[in-house]
């Protein structure tokens, strides 16, 4: 494997992430987050794909293939992406309004999926299947890097919502956020992997309908966090 094919399977792998991120950011012009931890988030969440690599190897030896497997990957790529961000992130005074939380899960989930992107990139890369490689970059920005996006949302949501609860009222929803968001993950891998890619149709409608109602409540978060500033205040 050369040095030149790993670069390009690391820009393939950084470019679909980085666009969401564009439009999230977007988003959240008109009182951005420090970009510095951004940034850290971003990285977070792509330091959780080895940690979950290595978690999924043990799966592997220890279940048998199929839907327990698949349910384990889940897991495994659900808890890595929240546990890393938690670490990192959610415990700083910057995280101090509701919206915080999704915009830095899901800032996680695409530095994942930008890691993610690029191991899946260099197999067909290393072949010189330069096609392949794009084909399989468009489905994974289409598919699965949205599918990071939702699921990691859902916990940033169950965070959002609770956000001024007691704290034992808190771990309550964001434990259910992590379960939402496991079951996402193992309904898509599931029509993706375990039915040979026969529904992928459906696995991409349940990503894209999970996408509308992500726009839909990040559109409430965003309204109740700004009826009560003053025009251009933050």
């Amino acid at each position: 494997m050369s040095l030149e094919t790993i670069g390009y399977a690391l820009v393939g792998g950084l470019l679909p992430p980085l666009i969401w991120l564009y439009f999230l950011l977007k988003e959240d012009s008109r009182c951005p987050e420090p970009r510095h931890l951004i940034i850290a988030a971003f990285i977070a969440g792509g330091l959780a794909v080895p940690l979950a690599l290595f978690f999924e190897h043990r799966a592997v030896e220890a279940l048998a293939s199929g839907a327990p497997l698949i349910i384990a990957w889940a897991v495994i790529e659900e808890t890595a992406k929240y546990a890393l961000i938690a670490l990192v992130i959610l415990w700083r005074r910057a995280v101090n309004e509701s919206l915080d939380y999704v915009i830095y899960l899901i800032t996680a989930a695409l530095g994942f999926a930008a890691l993610e992107n690029a191991l899946f990139l260099i197999g067909p890369l290393s072949d010189g299947d330069f096609l392949g490689g794009l084909v399989t970059n468009n489905l994974r920005f289409m598919g699965a890097t949205l599918l990071h996006v939702i699921a990691s949302s859902a916990i940033g949501f169950a965070l959002a919502f609770s956000y001024r609860a007691r704290p034992i009222l808190r771990t309550a929803y964001a434990s259910l956020g992590l379960i939402l968001a496991i079951a996402l993950h193992a309904l898509f891998n599931f029509l993706i992997i375990a039915k040979g890619g026969s529904y992928m149709l459906e696995a991409f409608f349940t990503v894209w309908t999970g996408a509308l109602v992500f726009f839909a409540l990040f559109e409430i978060l965003k309204y109740v966090r700004y009826r009560r500033l003053p025009k251009n205040a933050c």
